[in-house]
């Protein structure tokens, strides 16, 4: 079983940058893990994940500006965000799950997930 807990939200101008970190509860590493978004009125979307390879996948509108940093000692996942637009406000959300096979994450439908921590950029 997997725990989360988000934070390091809060409010910035456009172009600013934050760091989220999201820890894990776990006995075991976490291999699978991803930030997703939601803003008033939207769906949920995926920002960026950890995929079954190892590899890091980043939603087109984050590219090169967002980037994870996996501390898998530490039991943290971060996203660094930098040259933040007012269009990346939303609530941020951080999901896990167990295993190498990170399927579930992927698609969103992990079972680990944290309340939240909520951006705002303003322009």
């Amino acid at each position: 079983q997997v725990h989360v807990a988000e934070s390091g939200g809060g409010s910035v101008q456009a172009g600013g940058s934050l760091r989220l970190s999201c820890h894990f509860e776990a006995i075991f590493r976490i291999y699978c893990a991803g930030w997703f978004r939601q803003a008033p009125g939207q769906s949920r979307e995926k920002v960026a994940v950890i995929d079954s390879d190892g590899s890091f996948k980043y939603a087109d509108s984050v590219k090169g500006r967002f980037t994870l940093v996996h501390d898998y000692m530490a039991k943290i996942l971060y996203l660094e965000m930098n040259d933040l637009k007012p269009e990346d406000t939303a609530m941020y959300y951080c999901s896990a799950e167990l295993g190498r096979n990170c399927a579930y994450t992927v698609a969103g439908s992990a079972e680990a997930w944290g309340r939240g921590t909520q951006v705002t950029v303003s322009s």
